[in-house]
């Protein structure tokens, strides 16, 4: 440049604008409204797949990882009325709507993305049957501008339902058929780089999922199934000043998965129907409770918590 000459703006001179806000700043602005970091804020926008043909495609339910044959036209029945019970509560719904047939478990949108403050880590499925799933909720997040802060690599695995935020600062880990070690560690790193403390557990042998066992409805409550919920995971939740809500049929946990539930807000969750137990113990325990048909689908292994992918809480 010659000597005495103006330097450019380009080039850090004159008429330089510098970017000041940070990335999380800029969520909502430059890249879509976004971010959790608690489980029992406001629910305000939800990610979900509408099964269809690929349920057709599976001869062999326990090949594919579910419990029973499927009655495709009354599971995307179902499916219809979770979106318009979300609806119906103020809660925005997007669907993936992918390319082609997907692979048969991707309406289990919840293993697929744990949403942060700041953008989404992509979960990696332990199983060859849903290797894949994450690609296709990638390019739908991607298409509606939600940052992906990480994907797993090497042999990591982790399914987003094994981990809970327990306040805006921590999140619970859980190890287990779906999570292991590598992919356990992948995400506290992640994490931790967001400033958020990661507290780690195991699950107990039979166990899918932390979620099918663990709800946070407020920031001091939780709800649990006792049966398949660890002594450690428990103390755990005592220890960070949880009061504890035991699920009080067993029946009804594991067959009409009456745990597998989304908190719409602090002390009001949407879950399946056909538990009444379950639901009269957790309005008697102050949580108000609205419920939708969804055991067809649950003949694939997963409920209302498992189809639902978080895109925005309130902050």
């Amino acid at each position: 440049m010659r000597e005495g000459a103006k330097t450019p703006a380009a080039f850090g001179g004159e008429g330089w604008s510098g970017r000041t806000d940070s990335h999380r700043e800029e969520i909502g602005r430059i890249w879509a409204p976004c971010g959790v970091s608690s489980e029992w804020a406001p629910l305000g926008a939800v990610l979900l797949h509408r099964p269809g043909g690929e349920l057709a495609s599976v001869k062999d339910p326990d090949g594919a990882q579910m419990l029973a044959p499927i009655d495709v036209g009354r599971a995307a029945a179902q499916h219809d009325a979770l979106a318009d019970a979300y609806r119906g509560a103020g809660v925005e719904v997007t669907l993936i709507e992918p390319e082609g047939l997907p692979p048969p478990n991707l309406l289990f949108v919840a293993d697929l993305m744990f949403m942060t403050p700041e953008g989404v880590i992509l979960g990696r499925p332990a199983s060859n049957v849903r290797a894949g799933e994450e690609r296709i909720v990638a390019k739908r997040l991607a298409g509606l501008g939600v940052p992906i802060l990480r994907c797993l690599r090497g042999h990591g695995l982790f399914e987003c339902a094994d981990a809970a935020w327990l306040d805006s600062s921590t999140v619970l880990v859980a190890q287990g058929l779906r999570t292991n070690q590598e992919g356990a560690g992948q995400v506290t790193t992640a994490l931790k780089e967001l400033g958020v403390d990661v507290i780690h557990t195991t699950l107990l042998p039979g166990t899918m999922h932390l979620m099918g066992q663990l709800r946070i409805v407020d920031r001091d409550l939780a709800v649990v199934w006792r049966e398949r919920m660890s002594q450690a995971t428990l103390e755990i939740l005592r220890n960070h000043g949880f009061h504890i809500v035991v699920a009080p049929d067993p029946e009804e946990a594991a067959r009409g998965m009456a745990t597998n539930f989304v908190t719409l807000g602090p002390r009001s969750v949407l879950m399946p129907g056909g538990n009444p137990a379950t639901r009269a113990a957790l309005v008697k325990a102050g949580i108000e409770c609205r419920t939708v048909a969804v055991d067809e689908i649950a003949r694939a292994a997963g409920a209302v918590g498992c189809m639902t992918g978080i895109l925005r809480r309130a902050r």
